[in-house]
């Protein structure tokens, strides 16, 4: 059973770690380049705000976004600003987002997210704790996947398990951290079954496209099965 009520008090907390290391960061380091391929720090910290507006308007029973395009060119016009700007426009649109959350509402509805996917209205804040821990991780200023809280790393490690099963592009496939255990890809019950193994942070990072899997084991030796990107 989804709590969205402690899950929204997991994404202020969440943010409140990222306001607080994103906040003692020289100005200029706005435009150095983040961990995302062609994003700067501004990028993410961008698409952190308008994301939240964005579901935001998920819970208000709007479009999330008005286009793919429209999405886009937020994105680029805001990653420019200032840190303090950054800031301000972060904080606010996290404490909208709160208060969409906070009002009252049928949260076993069915909401549209981007891409019409669809999704039960109480995972939605549980999502936006996504964004908020990994692109804090994107940012690359010191916060790592071994610092996010062990309830998140496990219960996006299931979310994602979940989003790749059934994958034709990902064989059946079997991780574990050495005490839980967890099933994804393919369901062919004809193709070899390959094992990953590793420690939740890298298993995680694996999943979620951060890392290479190179601090993961395979029982057929290799690397571990190259994943599509989410």
């Amino acid at each position: 059973m989804i709590d969205h009520a402690h899950d929204l008090a997991s994404v202020h907390e969440a943010t409140e770690r990222l306001l607080t290391a994103v906040a003692v960061l020289e100005t200029a380091s706005v435009t150095e380049p983040s961990r995302l391929p062609g994003w700067t720090r501004g990028h993410v910290l961008a698409h952190l705000a308008r994301n939240a507006d964005a579901l935001v308007n998920v819970l208000e029973g709007r479009p999330m976004y008005t286009s793919h395009e429209t999405r886009d060119a937020d994105i680029e016009r805001d990653a420019p600003r200032p840190l303090d700007v950054q800031l301000t426009d972060l904080r606010d649109s996290a404490a909208r987002f709160q208060e969409a959350g906070a009002a009252p509402a049928d949260w076993a509805r069915t909401v549209e997210l981007r891409g019409g996917v669809t999704d039960s209205a109480s995972r939605v804040p549980f999502r936006r704790w996504i964004e908020v821990e990994l692109h804090h991780v994107d940012l690359g200023i010191g916060h790592e996947l071994e610092d996010l809280p062990e309830e998140f790393t496990q219960r996006e490690i299931v979310f994602l398990t979940e989003r790749f099963t059934g994958h034709p592009d990902v064989p059946p496939t079997h991780l574990t951290d050495g005490t839980r255990a967890w099933s994804t890809g393919r369901r062919e019950t004809s193709a070899p079954e390959v094992t990953v193994a590793g420690p939740t942070s890298d298993l995680l990072g694996w999943l979620c496209g951060r890392r290479d899997g190179s601090g993961l084991t395979t029982v057929t030796g290799g690397p571990p099965p190259v994943l599509p990107p989410l």
